[in-house]
């Protein structure tokens, strides 16, 4: 999330998105996946030298990543719009924001339940075997940088940094995920299930499974028939409910959780048996996928007076 609570602070930005061009080239890119940028010109119906600026304003902003891959007329730079929402926090201007922020590898989960199509991988090889189960009990799985499952879930144990004189006001989640079908489909609906602390928090249908073009981090020795890349999401929990990517999709809130700073925050994410849509789930970490970041969480506070 790109968070702004200065609204000089944001200026770069604002002035970013105030060409008609430039939200064009956003809009495009996260409908359509990544792009070149001869491409990209082609369907804004701009020459190459005009992109260029245009690229980099976006770039420089935090808004879109370029990276250089091989292409088949040699070295292109392929253009990935950076799928994370704006908040503007003007109320809170001027001063010092209080975040704990932490990055937790794919691969670092505490309890897991895992039926095939399954695996887990690193940058350099799959652990074990493919749809054997037992490999996820691997020590190695702390080095995972993808993992797979058709059923089943995946817990994590968050790090509670809170001190006994402050109170959680905002808990973000956010990961790269896609579906889990058997070589690839980008229409393969799996409803994914997020718990925290047991408590269902809600559910979001991951369309497919996406192997359309290979994932700006996903190694050149991972087939090329796999999945290759997820969508970005990002789940937050206030006191107004649960929300994706900014739309409310339950009125499970904070108050509800009870989240101290001495409670146990168990995240989990996964695609039980009873749900409509089994279509397994992927999670894409560092080194796979198109975001190169693990389960990234971030911890708004408050500080609180003794007694409250």
């Amino acid at each position: 999330m790109l968070h702004i609570h200065d609204l000089r602070d944001g200026l770069p930005i604002f002035k970013c998105l105030s060409s008609p061009i430039r939200v064009s080239i956003l809009e495009l890119l996260r409908s359509e996946g990544p792009m070149n940028m001869a491409d990209i010109a082609q369907r804004v119906s701009i020459t190459n030298g005009a992109l260029t600026p245009h690229i980099r304003q976006l770039s420089d902003c935090g808004l879109l990543n370029v990276k250089l891959v091989a292409g088949k007329h040699g070295l292109t730079h392929l253009c990935l719009a950076q799928d994370q929402p704006i908040l503007i926090d003007s109320a809170r201007q001027g001063s010092a924001t209080n975040v704990y922020e932490t990055e937790i590898g794919v691969g670092q989960f505490a309890g897991y339940e895992a039926y095939p199509t399954c695996g887990l991988a690193t940058t350099d090889h799959i652990i074990g075997k493919e749809d054997e189960p037992r490999h996820f009990a691997s020590p190695e799985r702390m080095n995972a940088g993808i993992v797979w499952i058709g059923m089943g879930y995946f817990e994590y144990v968050l790090n509670n940094f809170l001190q006994a004189d402050q109170q959680l006001i905002d808990l973000q989640i956010s990961m790269e995920v896609s579906s889990e079908a058997p070589g690839s489909s980008e229409d393969w609906p799996s409803d994914l299930h997020f718990y925290l602390n047991g408590t269902l928090l809600c559910v979001w249908t991951s369309p497919g499974d996406y192997a359309r073009m290979r994932g700006i981090y996903t190694p050149e020795w991972w087939d090329r028939n796999w999945n290759q890349y997820g969508l970005f999401k990002l789940l937050s929990i206030d006191h107004t409910g649960t929300n994706i990517d900014g739309l409310k999709r339950s009125d499970v809130t904070l108050g509800k959780l009870a989240i101290s700073h001495n409670t146990p925050i168990i995240f989990r994410i996964g695609v039980p048996r009873g749900a409509k849509n089994v279509g397994g789930l992927t999670i894409f970490g560092r080194g796979f996928g198109n975001y190169d970041q693990g389960i990234k969480v971030r911890m708004h506070y408050k500080k609180v007076a003794e007694g409250q």
